[in-house]
């Protein structure tokens, strides 16, 4: 009995993503993308930009330089292959002016909740999308505007421990970027 065949995808390209996130993995897949992963495997707290909108931009180009350091480029470069292209992010949180990255400890994901309670934050996104076989990089920053309502101390205990749900990529810039890489 013959085996079956897997259908090809209809994607006409490949899709890395560079990033281990949950949320980002969530969002790649409601956007109907195929993809694999990759990590990038970087400390990011040693690179540090006091600007937010250069901090995300060059903590997801370092996240990029980092994965390609470990691909053979040549690879993907074949003539006749489909496309592939590498995508990494990074986003941050401003608040009262003050850089807040992922909280490391419940307690400072608490605190930082309650810092938002009754207030409003910032958020800056920086996506880099690099097509490894045309060597084309683009990139490109979405911010957002969240205002929150007092948070009663029950409801930020509930909400602590799920961090990565609010942590994400643009659906709408990843869209852009992606097209813009591929055309040549």
């Amino acid at each position: 009995m013959a085996a079956a065949s897997i259908p090809a995808s209809s994607q006409p390209f490949k899709l890395i993503l560079g990033s281990s996130s949950v949320a980002r993995k969530h969002i790649l897949t409601e956007m109907g993308l195929e993809f694999e992963v990759m990590t990038a495997d970087i400390d990011e707290k040693s690179i540090r930009r006091e600007n937010p909108d250069e901090l995300v931009t060059v903590l997801a180009e370092a996240k990029a330089d980092a994965i390609m350091s470990r691909l053979n480029i040549s690879d993907y470069q074949k003539e006749g292959d489909r496309p592939t292209l590498l995508i990494t992010s990074d986003i941050v949180v401003v608040h009262e002016g003050i850089i807040r990255e992922k909280p490391t400890t419940k307690e400072e994901a608490r605190q930082f909740l309650k810092g938002y309670s009754g207030s409003h934050v910032s958020t800056v996104g920086s996506v880099v999308v690099t097509n490894l076989t045309i060597g084309k990089r683009l990139e490109s920053l979405d911010k957002a505007e969240v205002y929150f309502h007092d948070i009663p101390d029950e409801i930020i205990e509930n909400l602590v421990g799920s961090s990565d749900s609010v942590m994400g990529i643009s659906k709408d810039l990843a869209n852009k970027l992606i097209q813009d890489a591929l055309s040549a």
